[in-house]
């Protein structure tokens, strides 16, 4: 008997993982990637108005004093930056990028970002992306994950990739973003 209804929890347990996982690739199937491409000013010295829109919360002693990088192991810097269409900071805006970036890498120039895209204007004003990742900054091209968002992009889900249109790691520029996310 106990072999028996084992057998029938079994089946039907298959027979459970088979329909959610089809229903979950048709569901996945039916929403087309998006592709979103703006700018992000990344002001640490507040050329594109009054004030900052980036700013160093937590510096870290230099681990050498060969050390000449502007940011070092273990500095953690807030953004609250523009989003903009065009890479002029008079361009469009679209929104802001709110978030945190803290150096992971003693020894090169590495980023954990956690970045909130809030789309404040155009289409999807109400929504945001939230994006996470490593980035190597002396890379010229970087990738990080669409690990959701709100409003219009409720359960996104893919990638961003970023590159440094104008940008100086001392007093911070314009990064260009292109986004993958369905």
């Amino acid at each position: 008997m106990a072999s028996s209804l084992t057998l029938h929890s079994f089946c039907l347990f298959s027979t459970l993982l088979a329909f959610t996982t089809t229903g979950a690739t048709q569901c996945a199937l039916e929403k087309p990637m998006m592709h979103l491409h703006f700018y992000m000013h990344d002001d640490f010295t507040g050329y594109t108005g009054p004030k900052p829109t980036a700013m160093r919360i937590v510096t870290m002693p230099k681990m050498s004093i060969n050390d000449t990088s502007p940011r070092t192991f273990g500095d953690v810097a807030v953004l609250n930056n523009l989003l903009t269409k065009g890479p002029s900071h008079e361009s469009e805006l679209l929104g802001r990028a709110q978030g945190f970036s803290v150096r992971v890498s003693d020894g090169g120039l590495v980023n954990d970002l956690s970045l909130h895209l809030v789309f404040e204007h155009g289409p999807f004003a109400g929504s945001s992306i939230y994006i996470h990742g490593r980035i190597p900054l002396d890379k010229p091209v970087r990738e990080s994950v669409v690990v959701g968002g709100t409003g219009h992009f409720r359960f996104a889900r893919g990638y961003m990739i970023s590159k440094n249109y104008d940008y100086s790691l001392a007093t911070g520029g314009v990064v260009e973003f292109n986004i993958y996310v369905m």
